[in-house]
Protein backbone atom coordinates (compact mmCIF):
# COMPACT_ATOMS: atom_id res chain seq x y z
CA UNK A 1 0.00 0.00 0.00
CA UNK A 2 1.42 3.34 -1.06
CA UNK A 3 1.97 5.97 1.63
CA UNK A 4 0.38 9.25 0.56
CA UNK A 5 2.79 12.15 0.85
CA UNK A 6 1.50 15.33 2.50
CA UNK A 7 -0.77 17.16 0.05
CA UNK A 8 -3.90 19.25 -0.15
CA UNK A 9 -7.27 18.28 -1.61
CA UNK A 10 -6.51 19.79 -5.03
CA UNK A 11 -3.29 17.77 -5.29
CA UNK A 12 -5.09 14.63 -4.12
CA UNK A 13 -7.82 15.05 -6.75
CA UNK A 14 -5.12 15.26 -9.44
CA UNK A 15 -3.43 12.11 -8.13
CA UNK A 16 -6.66 10.08 -8.05
CA UNK A 17 -8.29 11.54 -11.17
CA UNK A 18 -8.44 8.18 -12.97
CA UNK A 19 -9.46 4.88 -11.44
CA UNK A 20 -10.70 3.65 -8.08
CA UNK A 21 -8.89 4.57 -4.88
CA UNK A 22 -9.38 3.71 -1.24
CA UNK A 23 -7.80 6.08 1.26
CA UNK A 24 -6.99 4.62 4.67
CA UNK A 25 -6.60 7.38 7.27
CA UNK A 26 -4.71 6.42 10.42
CA UNK A 27 -2.06 7.64 12.85
CA UNK A 28 0.81 5.95 14.66
CA UNK A 29 -0.65 6.77 18.10
CA UNK A 30 -4.13 5.40 17.28
CA UNK A 31 -4.84 2.07 19.08
CA UNK A 32 -7.87 1.27 16.90
CA UNK A 33 -5.70 1.74 13.81
CA UNK A 34 -3.24 -0.88 15.03
CA UNK A 35 -6.13 -3.34 15.38
CA UNK A 36 -7.13 -3.13 11.69
CA UNK A 37 -3.62 -2.78 10.21
CA UNK A 38 -2.79 -6.53 10.29
CA UNK A 39 -5.91 -7.19 8.17
CA UNK A 40 -5.05 -4.60 5.53
CA UNK A 41 -2.92 -6.85 3.28
CA UNK A 42 -5.83 -9.29 2.96
CA UNK A 43 -8.35 -6.46 2.45
CA UNK A 44 -6.14 -5.01 -0.29
CA UNK A 45 -5.72 -8.45 -1.92
CA UNK A 46 -9.48 -9.05 -1.84
CA UNK A 47 -10.21 -5.77 -3.64
CA UNK A 48 -7.77 -5.38 -6.54
CA UNK A 49 -10.17 -2.99 -8.27
CA UNK A 50 -8.97 -0.31 -5.80
CA UNK A 51 -5.59 1.30 -5.38
CA UNK A 52 -5.15 1.64 -1.62
CA UNK A 53 -3.39 4.71 -0.23
CA UNK A 54 -2.30 4.95 3.39
CA UNK A 55 -2.81 8.47 4.74
CA UNK A 56 -1.10 9.48 7.97
CA UNK A 57 -3.65 11.80 9.49
CA UNK A 58 -1.00 13.76 11.37
CA UNK A 59 1.12 14.33 8.24
CA UNK A 60 -2.03 15.25 6.30
CA UNK A 61 -4.01 17.11 8.97
CA UNK A 62 -5.17 19.78 6.49
CA UNK A 63 -6.28 17.17 3.96
CA UNK A 64 -8.11 15.28 6.70
CA UNK A 65 -9.89 18.49 7.70
CA UNK A 66 -10.78 19.27 4.07
CA UNK A 67 -12.34 15.80 3.80
CA UNK A 68 -14.05 16.04 7.22
CA UNK A 69 -12.07 13.11 8.64
CA UNK A 70 -12.39 13.53 12.38
CA UNK A 71 -12.28 9.90 13.47
CA UNK A 72 -9.67 7.28 12.65
CA UNK A 73 -9.20 4.69 11.35
CA UNK A 74 -11.30 5.77 8.39
CA UNK A 75 -11.73 4.66 4.80
CA UNK A 76 -12.77 6.97 1.94
CA UNK A 77 -13.43 5.62 -1.56
CA UNK A 78 -13.00 7.59 -4.77
CA UNK A 79 -13.68 6.82 -8.41
CA UNK A 80 -12.20 9.09 -11.07
CA UNK A 81 -11.51 11.77 -8.47
CA UNK A 82 -15.00 11.85 -6.97
CA UNK A 83 -15.89 10.45 -3.57
CA UNK A 84 -18.20 7.44 -3.83
CA UNK A 85 -18.35 6.39 -0.18
CA UNK A 86 -16.83 6.63 3.25
CA UNK A 87 -16.54 4.59 6.39
CA UNK A 88 -15.66 7.35 8.81
CA UNK A 89 -16.31 7.22 12.52
CA UNK A 90 -14.42 6.98 15.78
CA UNK A 91 -15.14 3.29 16.33
CA UNK A 92 -12.83 0.30 16.07
CA UNK A 93 -13.36 -1.46 12.75
CA UNK A 94 -13.14 -5.16 11.97
CA UNK A 95 -11.98 -6.71 8.73
CA UNK A 96 -15.53 -7.93 8.07
CA UNK A 97 -16.94 -4.41 8.53
CA UNK A 98 -14.36 -2.88 6.18
CA UNK A 99 -14.93 -5.60 3.57
CA UNK A 100 -18.68 -5.09 3.83
CA UNK A 101 -18.26 -1.35 3.30
CA UNK A 102 -16.09 -1.88 0.20
CA UNK A 103 -18.48 -4.46 -1.25
CA UNK A 104 -21.41 -2.07 -0.71
CA UNK A 105 -19.78 0.38 -3.14
CA UNK A 106 -20.10 -1.96 -6.13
Amino acid sequence: MEELQPMNLTELKQKIANGKYMLFFSATWCPDCTVIKPALPEIVANHPEYTFLAVDRDDNIDLAAELNIFGIPSFVAFEDGEEIGRYVNKERKTQAQVESFIESLN
